[in-house]
């Protein structure tokens, strides 16, 4: 039940975090691994390749366990 997020911005939020993990569905992709993945990669990420970390350019890196 969306009708008491307690404030007007968190409602905002939930409604921007709603929609960022129904675009993962709609771009085929597992909504928990698209997340971790952005968190991972969003601190060493350049602001002119923000499109690159958006579910519709989203490309999984895989790094080398040794």
């Amino acid at each position: 039940n969306w009708l008491f997020t307690g404030s007007l911005v968190a409602g905002q939020r939930a409604s921007n975090t709603t929609s960022l993990i129904q675009s993962t569905k709609i771009n085929e992709l597992e909504p928990l691994a698209y997340l971790s993945g952005v968190l991972n990669r969003l601190h060493v990420n350049h602001n002119s390749r923000i499109a690159e970390l958006l579910p519709s350019g989203w490309k999984p890196q895989f790094s080398r366990v040794a």
